[in-house]
């Protein structure tokens, strides 16, 4: 029998204990990679936007809309702004589900000649794309919002609208696949002329913001800058970013709730040394005893102490395994298809990235080694005589 054998059999002294500790270590590693996970689907967005592709939105704010006319300074092709290669403009419209009004997607009514050439990531099928763009009423939704609501192409579908009231026909002509973790896959595309022509007068001819292609994205602040430049004498000033800093701004406002789960993952993980230093420490005085017989057989106190120690590790091994097991079916393939699918602006790819497996396996081991350290050196310095005279 070896040592770290020695050091396994010690486990089941006390069983019920033990199943319960490692049950309770695979809790707080679930909550640490759901945290975890949250974040790293969170921040994904921004990770992947892409380092050539702008924004120009209201100088004031993203909610207000910008003049159709604009659109037209950005044709790179007549040399108006030197450095852009393609463009394409949209509208956030807002619309719901008619009898599942809770379930958030995002609805943008998007230049057809030019939309899928600023976004290739967004794959759809060319047979698709031609059809759509030949339908006024069609609609391109994402693979993740047919999934969600069983729309396949061809069905028929009537949308509630919310900033623009009223019923709105569309046709599924197409689904999108990304290409690219940043894409929301539930969204649902229209087309930007079928609303201006169905908007009252003042309501027409604007649109939500210009999305630009650039040729070199380490010019990009510069050329930020002249597409700006370009409106500083009219009524209605501009704001251009990079699709980056667009994202981070528009999720700025939960950077507290972030920083706040970023630290709740910490003190789950604190919860989870104390519960396995308490019990290893348990298990010591336990076997105070027959720590004793095995000074008085040869024993050295470093062989006590190396006992106690694998003990803490296999533990920590075993609950930080079982949380990882139990986490891929109940994070990545339950509340994650639930959130791509109902929530794709905010996470439009939840998956539980390898280095948060990886992190969770290894600081369980870690926390439970530390949890051990206490225990063992305190076992490590009992003499012969006490040891044997103590009982439980």
């Amino acid at each position: 029998m070896t040592l770290s054998g020695l050091s396994i059999k010690n486990i089941g002294h006390n069983w019920l204990r033990t199943i319960l500790t490692v049950v309770g270590t695979a809790i707080a590693i679930l909550s640490f990679v759901l945290i975890r996970t949250t974040l790293s689907a969170w921040e994904a967005g921004v990770d992947n936007a892409a380092q050539d592709r702008l924004s120009t939105i209201h100088r004031v704010t993203f909610v207000m809309p910008l003049p159709k006319r604009y659109f037209d300074e950005f044709n790179g092709a007549r040399g108006r702004i030197p450095g852009v290669k393609a463009s394409t403009f949209m509208n956030w419209v807002g619309h719901k589900h008619p009898t599942r009004e809770t379930e958030f997607f995002a609805t943008m009514a998007v230049d057809s000649g030019t939309y899928f050439d600023v976004y290739p990531e967004m794959s759809v099928p060319p047979d698709q794309l031609a059809n759509w763009k030949e339908n006024r009423q069609g609609a391109i939704i994402g693979e993740a919002l047919a999934n969600q609501f069983g729309w396949k192409v061809g069905d028929d579908v009537t949308l509630t609208g919310t900033i623009y009231p009223g019923d709105w026909k569309y046709k599924i002509e197409g689904v999108y696949e990304a290409t690219k973790k940043s894409v929301d896959r539930a969204q649902f595309l229209t087309h930007w002329d079928y609303l201006n022509d169905s908007l009252p007068e003042g309501r027409r001819d604007m649109i939500g913001w210009v999305a630009s292609t650039v040729d070199d994205a380490s010019r990009a602040a510069d050329i930020s800058a002249a597409i700006d430049a370009k409106f500083d004498d009219q009524d209605i000033q501009t704001r251009t970013m990079s699709e980056k800093a667009m994202t981070m701004e528009f999720l700025g406002g939960a950077s507290a709730i972030l920083s706040a789960l970023d630290i709740v993952s910490l003190v789950i993980l604190g919860i989870m040394m104390l519960i396995l230093g308490n019990t290893i420490a348990m298990g010591v005085r336990e076997r105070t005893h027959e720590y004793g017989v095995l000074l008085a057989l040869g024993f050295r106190p470093k062989h006590i102490a190396t006992f106690i120690l694998g003990e803490g590790l296999f533990i920590g091994l075993l609950g930080g395994a079982l949380g990882l097991l139990i986490s891929y079916p109940i994070v990545e393939q339950g509340l994650g298809r639930w959130l791509e699918e109902n929530m794709g602006a905010y996470f439009p790819y939840f998956s539980i990235p390898t280095s948060v497996s990886a992190l969770a396996l290894g600081m369980a081991v870690a926390l439970a080694g530390l949890a051990a350290l206490v225990p063992a050196y305190s076992a490590s310095k009992l003499d012969v005589i006490t040891a044997l005279r103590r009982i439980g």
